[in-house]
């Protein structure tokens, strides 16, 4: 038999062998999500893990039944293991994606879903149950649960194709061998898989929702209240960026510093607002809970398009560029659809999602970025009865509560908790630390996404494109970048924006005894930040202020984040005749705008302290420091030795910046903890204003000044650099071996993972690289949109199997990390697809 090679992280086992070692490893104690499985079954010789490596690869013909099919569906991969889906009639097409996906990550489709509808519980015992009442408390079941219901009533093209698509599923599920079934499940000792149901379709999109839309500026403020005042908060945690380079060009070609005097730190809020910061935390994420990091939780995502004019071919050219948390297997999974002169989509989708989430079609390509808008407000609400209410109070009557039961099971089965949930008209309504909040959110509304995305797969244009997607598409927001054959490039920030009232803004918690709280609409389509076809011949986002805010007529905030649209937007300006090359370099270059603004501060301080020396500052060490930082290119590429110290220097200043907002009894000397921090940008503002009161570190007796916390924060990190990395001028400082990348396998078990990955980028750049490394560059695109034929470029870190012996398991990663494309096959019939360029024939027929 042959074995075959595990394509795994380096700290794991490499072969079949090694999983059952690895196997043998958890189950005597190393078995991290709870009781370890029975040993015996997955050593079968028959029926074991042995034979994850029977059922690695595709064979190269297979066929099967889908008894719901209208007719024959034909299914050829490509070399690079993509499968193309020839269909007669769309809900075939969609069945076969179903198919196709649960074949390849069927484990993937179950886990995400159990992540979704809150019943992680019933794979890792009591340990998961704060991340399940966390989904089941944000309604995330409860909301997909009546988008369903809309869809099945109002939406029956909608609903046919969920169904079909979870047909696809459960006929592989059915006809699944023995020895397919993917090693997680053998680990956690599941013997059945459960079908898949339409509602899990929707339980992702809401999870996605959670994911990109769920920001909380009330908390931020509020953490910072308690330390320094509401005045100073509003100044540290401002409604607009204060580096405005937005999305909707301005007419400016450079941005624009709105930097002003912040707000010096008062008196801290009272006791009474303690009590609504304690609630609000409550709402926090988990994975998201104030920590003092000075990096919040965002998502970065890059996209740009360039007008033919400055183009090289003079031909549209679009980049995307969405950055997610990463992970074995992806989270996105690629194929093309096609069906005779309906359906021709190639792209993306999420695993479970019955549609292609960005890609293109002959005629146009799309991508997206996160809008980061604020669009969830919280209430105070009064209740009948403070321990099991019935009814809430507003408008000076009593009105019904909804209530619902939620049960949590463990792994036998057995109830773990239960939770009665309460609904206003609003949303979710929660009792924390003594306080009765509730909250609306637009990821709660209904909405039919689905739709959206079936229709935009079909259009003939940018203005198709932004039609449907402006029709359907409600949450997440998203800045939808779009560019056609004919030479239109537009974006537009799509989504749904309240409108709060008196046009006020979302960064404080509203009284909910009153209607006059609730929100007035939604911002009309036609107002929502948007651009086609613009003079500079190019548009681009990355996550920066959809809008200037001097040109809005309404508010429209949320968090932002600008190095890398400063970046983008600074390449762009540079080069008028882009070229498909160019764009796939952007997408890992190593430039830092962030670095460019910051370094020069800390060079400065040094030279001006060798003239006015620092107190508790040692002149030699200060000076090597500058003159080590000063070698720097301010490039984050994987050989430089310098990037190292730039990051410990920051972090520092980061640290004496922000005595201020150190959390009540934490250590004033290591280990600093801060209840929040402002971001880059405001501490970007802050070093323009050299005189403010917030450059004085309050823990020490002495008054200092900008150029001293820089002064002491860069020699600071040169001792730290040594001590962790050794000498400058040896290898220990090189950045490949300091920062690295981290994608983990769902379970994060190392040997199905690849870690300690090296990769160009760091923090500002296009590429960020930061912190544990999780989250990166989750699928990169290029699209050439040509008049005569459509060409278009592509890679993600990982592969198309989730099987971990399959050679598709992993295949994509070393492009990935080069910053390289593979180009992307896209035949419009099965004859176009040569026996070469094919690697695996599918067939799926209805019952006969």
């Amino acid at each position: 038999m042959k074995v075959g090679t595990l394509p795994i992280g380096k700290q794991g086992a490499r072969t079949i062998g090694g999983v059952v070692l690895f196997t043998a490893l958890l189950w005597i104690g190393a078995w991290p999500i709870g009781r370890a499985p029975a040993l015996g079954p997955l050593l079968d010789p028959a029926h074991g893990v042995w034979a994850l490596a029977r059922t690695a690869e595709l064979p190269n013909e297979a066929s099967d039944v889908v008894p719901t099919l209208g007719s024959t569906v034909e299914i050829r991969y490509d070399v690079r293991g993509v499968p193309h889906i020839f269909a007669t009639r769309d809900d075939d097409a969609y069945r076969a994606l179903g198919y196709v996906v649960a074949r390849d990550r069927l484990f993937q489709l179950w886990l995400q879903t159990m992540a979704a509808s809150g019943r992680l519980t019933e794979i890792a015992g009591p340990q998961a149950l704060p991340l399940d009442r966390e989904m089941r408390r944000l309604a995330i079941p409860w909301s997909a649960e009546r988008k369903l219901a809309l869809i099945d009533s109002t939406a029956p093209e909608t609903a046919r194709l969920t169904r079909a698509y979870a047909d696809g599923v459960n006929a592989y599920i059915d006809h699944m061998s023995r020895d397919a079934l993917p090693l997680e499940f053998r680990l956690l000792g599941i013997k059945a898989v459960p079908k898949w149901q339409p509602l899990n379709s929707l339980l992702l999109f809401n999870r996605m929702g959670w994911t990109l839309a769920y920001i909380v500026p009330e908390l931020e403020r509020a953490l910072a209240s308690s330390r320094v005042g509401s005045a100073a908060a509003a100044s540290l945690f401002p409604e607009n960026s204060p580096i405005q380079e937005p999305i909707l060009p301005n007419g400016r070609k450079a941005p624009r510093f709105d930097f002003a005097r912040l707000t010096p730190a008062g008196t801290p809020d009272s006791v009474d607002s303690q009590t609504l910061i304690a609630a609000l935390h409550d709402y926090m994420p988990s994975s998201a809970a104030a920590t003092g990091n000075d990096e919040p939780r965002t998502y970065a995502s890059n996209n740009w398009a360039v007008a033919p004019r400055r183009s090289a071919t003079g031909d549209a050219l679009l980049a995307g560029d969405p950055h997610l948390e990463l992970s074995l297997p992806s989270i996105w999974y690629e194929a093309q659809l096609l069906v005779p002169a309906t359906l021709d989509v190639y792209g993306v989708t999420i695993p479970g999602l019955p549609a292609i989430i960005l890609g293109f079609n002959r005629d146009i390509a799309w991508t997206f970025t996160n809008t980061g808008a604020d669009v969830l407000d919280f209430y105070t609400e009064k209740v009948d009865q403070d321990e099991h209410p019935t009814k809430y109070f507003m408008d000076g009557t009593w009105r019904p509560l909804e209530q619902r039961i939620e049960q949590y099971r463990g792994r036998r089965g057995e109830i773990l908790a239960v939770d009665t949930l309460y609904f206003t008209h609003r949303g979710p309504l929660r009792r924390e630390n003594g306080q009765w909040l509730s909250m609306r959110w637009t990821v709660l509304e209904q909405s039919n996404e689905t739709e959206g995305f079936r229709l935009a797969a079909k259009a003939k244009d940018v203005d198709e494109f932004q039609r449907v997607m402006g029709m359907y598409f409600r949450s997440p927001a998203q800045n939808m970048l779009v560019a056609d054959r004919h030479g239109s490039i537009a974006i537009r920030s799509t989504g749904r924006f309240p409108v709060r009232p008196g046009g006020g803004s979302g960064f404080t918690v509203r009284d909910g005894t009153t209607s006059a709280s609730d929100w007035r609409s939604y911002l009309p389509v036609e107002f929502a930040p948007q651009a086609r076809d613009p003079e500079q011949g190019y548009l681009a986002s990355a996550n920066q202020q959809p809008i200037d805010p001097r040109m809005a007529n309404y508010w429209f905030g949320g968090q932002y984040e600008t190095w890398r649209a400063l970046r983008i937007n600074q390449l762009l300006r540079g080069d008028s005749a882009m070229t498909v090359d160019k764009m796939r370099r952007f997408q890992t270059d190593p430039g830092s705008v962030f670095a460019d603004l910051f370094v020069p501060y800390f060079l400065n301080a040094a030279q001006r302290a060798a003239t006015h020396p620092v107190p508790d500052v040692d002149a030699t060490r200060l000076a090597e420091a500058a003159r080590l930082l000063g070698e720097w290119d301010r490039k984050y590429t994987t050989g430089n030795k310098r990037a190292v110290l730039f990051e410990l220097a920051y972090g520092d200043l980061v640290n004496r910046t922000w005595d201020e907002l150190i959390a009540p009894g934490a250590p004033t000397r290591g280990g600093i903890r801060r209840v929040v921090t402002p971001s880059s940008e405001v501490l970007a503002e802050l070093l323009a204003d050299s005189t403010s009161e917030w450059w004085d570190d309050r823990r020490t007796a002495r008054r200092e000044t900008r150029d001293d916390i820089l002064a002491a924060s860069l020699a600071a990190a040169l001792d730290t650099a040594r001590a962790r990395y050794g000498d400058p001028a040896k290898n220990g400082w090189t950045w490949s071996r300091v920062r690295h990348v981290n994608i983990w396998h769902p379970l994060r078990l190392p040997s199905l993972s690849a870690l300690d990955l090296p990769t160009q980028g760091g923090r500002g750049t296009l590429n960020p690289s930061s912190g544990a490394g999780i989250f990166g560059p989750s699928w990169r695109m290029v699209v050439e949109l040509s008049s005569n034929e459509l060409k278009a470029w592509g890679t993600y870190p990982g592969g198309q199997s989730g099987n971990p012996a399959s050679s598709r398991y992993k295949n994509h990663l070393q492009q990935w990390l080069e910053g390289n494309l593979e180009a992307l096959v896209v035949p419009k019939w099965i004859p176009e697809l040569s026996a070469k360029e094919t690697s695996a024939r599918l067939t799926l027929r209805a019952r006969e």
